[in-house]
């Protein structure tokens, strides 16, 4: 009994906390550029993660249920570490101010069992994951420098781009928006995977039940704790204009969603940053970007939560031993 009531209560603590997170890829950029407020940007943000967790969630919860290590090794115990180790790393970024990959945190603990065990599908690791964790980032980054250079800064061949933008200003704003909430379900799609993919391994609840369960708490952490990670991603890095923001979104998206189809557990906080990334490099060149205190406090924290994740859910297992 009391495992289960800790088990409800991880499975809370770790979906606020991708809430949390997630907000910041999906509405920093329109934030950031005044197009919305906070709380309609908190409810836009639920309401579209249930959208896309129902119609695409269910491919990255088989992948992360049955995929990575042999559903044998999914015992109940077992998910209790695993989500466990995904949510403190994922806490932990949370408190440092740095929107976090929710897919590397529980890709990590669900390896780092697997390395207990002695039983990972390396395949699925290192030949469906790991290649599209480095290409799609770099895809998100070189995509919007390419886009983004062809309308910034102002010259003389893409000014009637300007007068075209500034004749069109609100249906642009109506634009911004619809392509947050066009990330809010690619986020659905993918990252809510995340706590329901172990609990589908593990025989404890169908995928489209966990999925109906789990989504709506996205919005819940998102109104929590999420106002720190928009301020970081939307002011802190560089001023995002409304122009940007839509192109920011919709190609960091798209990206997301082409993974969510394919079955890969992907960050969109990482490809929404790389993007974010590309448009200060374009502003104010690479050398500045490189030298902010937030870029490097960013690449810091995600190099080492997934090794974190992943050492933590072995050392529990190692421990659960003794207990």
């Amino acid at each position: 009994m009391i495992k289960n009531i800790y088990l409800i209560f991880l499975v809370a603590f770790f979906a606020v906390n991708m809430g949390a997170s997630g907000i910041a890829p999906s509405f920093a950029a329109a934030w950031g550029s005044k197009s919305i407020g906070k709380n309609a940007a908190y409810a836009l943000f639920g309401l579209f993660v249930i959208l896309g967790a129902f119609i695409l969630g269910s491919h990255v919860s088989m992948t992360l249920g049955k995929s990575l290590i042999p559903r044998e090794s999914l015992s109940f115990d077992v998910v209790l570490i695993v989500l466990t180790s995904a949510a403190l790393s994922l806490f932990l970024a949370n408190i440092l101010k740095i929107p976090q990959s929710t897919s590397q945190v529980t890709v990590g603990a669900i390896v780092g069992a697997g390395l207990y065990f002695k039983n990972i599908f390396l395949k699925t690791l290192f030949i469906k994951i790991l290649p599209m964790w480095v290409i799609l980032p770099l895809l998100s980054y070189f995509l919007t420098l390419l886009l983004y250079r062809n309308v910034y800064p102002p010259e003389h061949d893409n000014l009637h781009l300007y007068e075209k933008i500034f004749a069109h200003r609100k249906k642009l704003r109506v634009a911004s928006l619809v392509v947050s909430c066009y990330v809010a379900f690619a986020i659905g799609s993918n990252n809510v995977a995340n706590a329901v993919g172990p609990l589908f391994g593990a025989n404890i609840v169908g995928i489209t039940l966990g999925l109906l369960l789990v989504s709506p708490l996205f919005g819940l952490g998102a109104w929590l704790m999420g106002e720190a990670n928009l301020a970081t991603a939307g002011k802190d890095i560089v001023p995002i204009g409304l122009v940007s923001s839509t192109l920011v979104s919709f190609v960091t998206a798209t990206l997301l969603i082409l993974a969510s189809s394919l079955g890969i557990p992907q960050s969109l906080v990482q490809l929404n940053l790389a993007s974010i990334f590309a448009v200060s490099c374009v502003k104010n060149g690479h050398e500045h970007t490189r030298g902010l205190h937030i870029t490097k406090k960013t690449f810091f924290v995600w190099i080492i939560t997934p090794f974190l994740s992943a050492g933590l859910s072995y050392l529990l297992l190692f421990l659960r031993r003794y207990l």
